[in-house]
């Protein structure tokens, strides 16, 4: 295989799964670690920082003016912001939802520099020519599972260079889990993810696992993976190849248990998105 992944997710957490049980259940061993050990052991060392997901629902008759005002200032939004992906659905859920993902060291620097934002002119003319297409706004935070990641010798998304070629833009999955309540079901997800995902990369190495996101702040228990691919055939190509890969589908099998609902959504990258 050409991932040679390390040891599950789990396994680097203080305790393995196996002993927790001893004495009591995994749900109530999950109980005893607070959120900030969570994000500590998903990041594989370090401060793991942070993604903010913003959706702003569009008025359909204003869309196009919005994405004219998008593209012309662009470069004020890089020079403020640290977006990583500004992107549209094509099909798989409510359409006409603006959804951009900004990466940043902690809650701090993403004060910050919106703080700054709001003071910049170019930035406030921008909100001013736009502010009456957008019908409904919503930010959540989320953290990336980068351990999971690494141990398949997989970046992640804390890099802010490009992703894909400007001139020829792919597809970006964005794979959706509601998992059911409680302390235990993101650390389940993660251990029964990172046992499956080896197979799944190597039954399709062209496409690319972009990050591996859960809610931190906002609808709590959520699960974003975000896939790229070079074009909806390659999207579905990579699904086909998914279900003959057997630990992959035995990893599923075990997530259906925790989640309640799930959804994917086909995006397509729009200027001024970094990744394309």
């Amino acid at each position: 295989s050409w991932c040679s992944c390390k040891r599950p997710f789990v396994d680097q957490i203080d305790q393995p799964f196996s002993s927790m049980q001893k004495g009591g259940s995994i749900a109530r061993a999950a109980h005893r670690w607070p959120a900030a050990a969570l994000r500590r052991f998903s990041s594989g060392g370090g401060s793991p920082g942070i993604f903010e997901m913003r959706k702003y629902t569009l008025k359909p008759e204003k869309a196009g003016k919005y994405l004219s005002a998008l593209e012309a200032y662009g470069d004020v939004r890089k020079r403020l912001l640290p977006l990583r992906l500004f992107a549209l659905p094509e099909t798989g859920g409510q359409l006409f939802v603006a959804t951009h993902l900004y990466s940043y060291r902690d809650i701090a620097e993403r004060e910050e520099k919106r703080a700054k934002a709001i003071q910049d002119a170019e930035w406030l003319a921008f909100l001013s020519e736009t502010n009456e297409c957008l019908s409904t706004t919503e930010s959540s935070i989320y953290v990336e599972a980068k351990a999971t990641l690494e141990a398949c010798g997989l970046d992640g998304a804390s890099s802010p260079g490009p992703l894909g070629d400007p001139e020829s833009p792919g597809v970006y999955e964005f794979r959706r889990y509601q998992l059911r309540l409680g302390y235990d079901a993101v650390p389940l997800f993660l251990e029964h993810y990172g046992k499956g995902l080896p197979s799944k990369l190597e039954a399709d190495p062209q496409a690319k696992l972009v990050t591996l996101l859960y809610s931190d702040i906002g609808g709590l228990n959520e699960v974003y993976e975000v896939w790229r691919h070079d074009d909806v055939s390659a999207m579905t190509r990579s699904r086909v190849e998914a279900r003959k890969a057997t630990e992959w589908r035995a990893s599923i099998a075990q997530i259906a248990g925790l989640a309640q609902t799930f959804t994917t959504t086909i995006m397509k990258p729009v200027k001024p998105s970094v990744w394309n």
